[in-house]
């Protein structure tokens, strides 16, 4: 058992409740008990249990990122200035390279980080799968790092088939046909999803994006999705490239295209949706179709703002994502909080989004994303001890009055203590399950490795 107390508390439940002085009780994989004042006395094995006082600190949910992909960060700080179409066609031949050692490395060095910035729970969209003969086991890779981390996982088997000779934006070598995608795919949920209450693995199925995929592809993959009872992912409306691509090929708008193959619905969340009518936002918002909003990397490949103001007084669920290494190098998911704020407020004014509603992306918004509401993203008895607990009183965040704003509105806070599945994984800011300098290391030389390996190739 870890009872934490002396902290301010915002457990965003239903109410918002939330503690200036409170506690939180932690027995096994599950939160017991949260409140005012110091934890109750007369809760079994309260007075034996690790007791952290947390003065100085603010506990939240973990945060959950809702999209990301992992094997992006040995190729951080390329294609600087290119648009994300100009950025892709860079980078697809360097991925092209992409091999189980590689992608260990790039995945351990992205879930650390992920970690080390508050967040318990990640998504990885992994949709680039170079022939198995030369790549080996990616998917595995990645879900073997994760489990040694401690980070709860939702790791998707993406794919794409719509190669450059087919009108698509990728080469052929990185691209697959239908028949091995969907087999790969199935495989990926025989192997690994656990359905099972308090999971740490499932399984997503996740097409690439409609410029990388075909109809037929697409189509497949919502049934199989729903055929096997897993979520459904996929890129959307992320530049007006895109939405043009669209328009040109299919007649209609990214939003309209998904709809016509059938895909939105209650099981499935979009990234990005950047470029939305009003009329998409609606049908979104009808369907309980929901949204992960990439602020960070939606700046840095000069995408535009996504409608997130809109989308929520639709009723659509928003959550948060860092997307991948290479197009938002810092990696890190807490800073993604006051981004979206800082962008919803660029594009509709100063009350467009408040900080208790950004921490509500990056948390119970996530959850929903990943349709794990009943246990993830709040912090209320019963629900699975992902708990963040950030310290709030050094120079940077000690006269910020509001533990809340200081958190979204401060410099990026150090993580005290990380608690996934009631497990110890951050402590006093530093990661404890595994060894961030060897870490480091070895993404360094993977980095390397992959880009030699691409100018040999050139």
């Amino acid at each position: 058992m870890i009872v934490i107390e002396n902290c301010a508390v915002a457990t965003v439940d239903g109410g918002g409740a939330e503690h200036a002085s409170g506690h939180l009780v932690v027995e096994g994989e599950r939160i017991v008990a949260v409140g005012a004042g110091p934890a109750p006395g007369d809760l079994p094995g309260v007075w034996e249990a690790r007791r952290i006082d947390a003065g100085g600190c603010l506990a939240t949910p973990g945060l959950i990122n809702c999209h990301h992909h992992l094997y992006q960060w040995i190729t951080r700080g390329l294609a600087q200035q290119g648009t994300l179409f100009e950025w892709l066609t860079e980078l697809y031949p360097i991925w092209a390279g992409l091999d189980t050692e590689l992608e260990a490395a790039a995945a351990t060095a992205s879930l650390a980080t992920l970690l080390t910035s508050g967040c318990s729970t990640a998504f990885d969209h992994h949709y680039l799968f170079p022939p198995a003969a030369t790549a080996g086991d990616l998917l595995g890779a990645e879900i073997e790092a994760a489990a040694a981390l401690g980070i709860r996982f939702h790791p998707s088997r993406g794919s794409m088939d719509l190669g450059k000779s087919r009108g698509g934006l990728p080469p052929d070598e990185v691209v697959e046909d239908v028949d091995t995608a969907m087999a790969a795919t199935e495989d990926a949920i025989d192997r690994w999803h656990d359905p099972s209450p308090g999971s740490m693995l499932r399984i997503v199925v996740a097409p690439c994006s409609p410029f990388t995929v075909s109809g037929e592809l697409m189509a497949e993959s919502a049934a199989l999705a729903r055929a096997r009872g897993v979520r459904l992912h996929t890129h959307l409306a992320e530049t007006l490239d895109e939405e043009r691509f669209c328009r040109e090929r299919f007649n209609c708008t990214p939003a309209e295209y998904l709809d016509g193959l059938g895909w939105l619905g209650d099981d499935v969340w979009l990234a990005h949706c950047v470029h939305l009518e009003p009329a998409a936002i609606r049908r979104l918002g009808e369907t309980g179709t929901a949204v992960a909003h990439c602020p960070s990397s939606n700046g840095r490949l000069g995408s535009g703002i996504a409608p997130v103001t809109d989308l929520i007084a639709a009723g659509v669920p928003v959550g948060l994502g860092v997307d991948g290494a290479a197009s938002n190098e810092a990696g890190q998911l807490g800073p993604e909080m006051r981004q979206a704020l800082l962008v919803a407020r660029l594009r509709g004014g100063p009350a467009a989004l408040t900080a208790r509603q950004a921490l509500a992306l990056g948390t119970i918004g996530g959850a929903r994303c990943l349709g794990r509401e009943d246990e993830l993203g709040s912090l209320e008895p019963g629900k699975l001890a992902d708990v963040a607990l950030w310290r709030l009183d050094g120079v940077g965040h000690a006269d910020i009055a509001d533990p809340v704003a200081a958190l979204v509105l401060g410099p990026p806070a150090s993580v005290e203590l990380l608690l996934v599945n009631g497990r110890v994984v951050v402590e006093d800011g530093e990661l404890r399950t595994g060894s961030e300098e060897e870490i480091a290391r070895n993404a360094r030389a993977a980095s390397r490795r992959l880009l030699d390996l691409a100018e040999e190739h050139r």
